[in-house]
């Protein structure tokens, strides 16, 4: 009897152990499943287009309007929008808001065209909320009409694969996704705008969190209240060089420097062209970021935006040695009713100091008469030398010379 009360016993707690290892199977097994995402698909490949600074230009067009319209690819843009020159032009109807929009130059309120769709080559993104802000002084500065920027609303949706050696953009389908060989993935904290942490040195070696930005036609942007709670500039640093910018809000003036090094990743750039920024409206949101790191840089890289998986892959591509502008002139020069008119000339520059004053129209940059303010740009950013401008001044031609300092 006891024999039999053991041997029931014995086999009571074998099957409790059986049972226990079979849930402990289970749980483990549990565990280890996972739903794998299919593989991300081709969907459309088109050119774009590129401006000064390395902003990117492409073409699409919205709804059933046939006009094809310039947008510009914005990571530092929260949305998608439309310019408020184009909506009037095209008669398109929207709705006010009581929303708001921050950007370098202010706060604006805007109203919206809700649910449209932006039609790409060989795609259409549907159910698309645009808001509508003034571009105009975007497409003074880059002499083209900015009908509008695509932001995140589109990249959260696709991965964007930009490839600035044959200046081709690729779209994919959300999912499992082979980069290409080589080269480095990056891994921002995202709000709507990726946020990158990077490396840089000036006065000692700082490390800190900037907005990945390739609408910014620019190398390196940090808020001068990190540069001063920070001690950024080095005591005996060459003093920075006032020029005018122009943001959300309008025109703005910025201090014009460099820093010894910017690092992220495994790439480092020496002697960066860097603007000091006044961030009256924090779009800079400081201190959590320092400020942002432009196109002009990140043009330098072949870049997979993947937002879905807060990925960015970047590659170096042909441009990646090309040299930094370090010329300074002090010059603004705008598009205006199909001539290029000096706007502003800031005061003691060599811009003032050369004789130019706002309202020049100029006919020639040494000797180009392409008036093309992209070629006139780039030949003042980048002349270590004098430069000859060939104006017209109260209907009469006049021959200026311009010799630009450096910002080393």
């Amino acid at each position: 009897m006891r024999r039999t009360k053991v041997n029931i016993l014995t086999h009571f707690i074998k099957a409790v152990g059986l049972i226990s290892l079979c849930l402990l199977i289970n749980k483990r097994s549990f565990s280890q499943e996972q739903f794998l995402e299919g593989p991300a698909k081709q969907l459309t490949s088109f050119q774009f287009k590129l401006l000064s600074g390395g902003v990117i230009l492409i073409r699409a067009s919205v709804d059933e309007y046939p006009d094809s319209m310039n947008f510009i690819l914005d990571t530092g843009s929260g949305g998608i929008s439309l310019d408020s020159t184009t909506v009037r032009a095209l008669n398109i109807n929207t709705v006010p808001s009581d929303k708001t929009i921050k950007g370098i130059g202010g706060i604006r309120k805007v109203s919206f065209l809700y649910g449209s769709t932006l039609h790409l080559p060989n795609l259409d993104v549907k159910s698309l909320d645009f808001h509508v802000n003034d571009y105009e002084l975007l497409s003074y500065s880059y002499g083209i009409h900015i009908d509008g920027i695509i932001g995140y609303s589109f990249l959260i949706r696709y991965i964007v694969n930009i490839n600035y050696d044959n200046r081709v953009i690729t779209v994919y389908s959300n999912g499992d996704f082979n980069y290409p060989s080589g080269g480095h993935i990056l891994y921002p904290a995202f709000t709507t705008l990726p946020i990158q942490s990077i490396q840089f040195r000036e006065s000692k070696n700082f490390s800190q969190r900037f907005y990945f930005d390739t609408g910014a036609g620019l190398n390196f942007l940090l808020s001068e209240d990190y540069v001063t709670d920070s001690s950024v500039l080095r005591k005996r640093k060459k003093t920075p060089m006032l020029t005018q910018a122009e943001g959300l809000g309008g025109k703005l003036i910025m201090r014009l420097t460099t820093v010894k090094s910017i690092q992220f990743g495994p790439y480092k750039f020496r002697k960066v062209p860097t603007l000091l920024f006044q961030d009256n409206s924090n779009v800079t949101a400081y201190p959590f970021l320092g400020g942002l790191i432009g196109n002009d840089l990140l043009r330098r890289f072949n870049v997979t935006l993947n937002y879905n998986r807060h990925e960015i892959h970047i590659i170096p591509n042909s441009h990646f040695n090309d040299f930094f502008d370090y010329a300074y002139s002090g010059l603004s020069i705008y598009f205006i009713n199909q001539h290029i008119e000096v706007d502003e000339v800031v005061p003691d520059s060599p811009a003032a100091k050369a004789g130019l004053k706002k309202g020049d129209i100029i006919l020639s940059v040494d000797n180009d008469f392409s008036n093309n303010i992209q070629a006139y740009k780039s030949i003042i950013q980048s002349t270590l030398s004098k430069i000859k401008f060939l104006i017209l001044r109260n209907g009469s031609p006049e021959v200026i010379m311009m010799k630009t300092v450096s910002i080393l």
